[in-house]
């Protein structure tokens, strides 16, 4: 079972995700993604919504891979080159995530990342329950 807690009393508000998440299960680490396709090409650098929906798109099928799907992430860990990309990263995981609940996460802003042109990579670990 996963058990998020989005709001425990004395924190503040959130804006979608939780601020704890707990479950107990089979744990599935994903490396963190980067917005290339299935050739390792990168997804328009001036673009950061199509770079989130890559990101994303990654995430998701490197969980099916290991037999998980969004609802089982449990973190997201967010590395964004320009915080203006935050909206458009936060559309695309709605789009992922749909109306389940939130993951934990965490959002750090970097001066860059291993691929050039790469303005966003997000890791995340999911729990498939036993």
């Amino acid at each position: 079972m996963i058990e998020r807690f989005e709001r425990p009393p004395g924190l503040g508000p959130v804006n979608g995700y939780s601020h704890a998440v707990a479950g107990a299960g089979r744990l599935v680490a994903v490396s963190g993604q980067l917005p290339v396709d299935a050739d390792g090409s990168i997804v328009d650098p001036a673009d950061g919504l199509a770079q989130a929906r890559q990101v994303f798109a990654n995430l998701g099928t490197a969980l099916r891979a290991a037999g998980a799907g969004p609802e089982d992430v449990l973190r997201l860990t967010y590395f964004l080159t320009d915080l203006a990309d935050l909206g458009a990263v936060r559309a695309a995981r709605d789009e992922f995530l749909g109306d389940g609940p939130r993951p934990a996460s965490s959002l750090v802003q970097v001066a860059g990342l291993v691929l050039p042109g790469a303005r966003i990579e997000i890791d995340a670990l999911a729990i498939i329950q036993a």
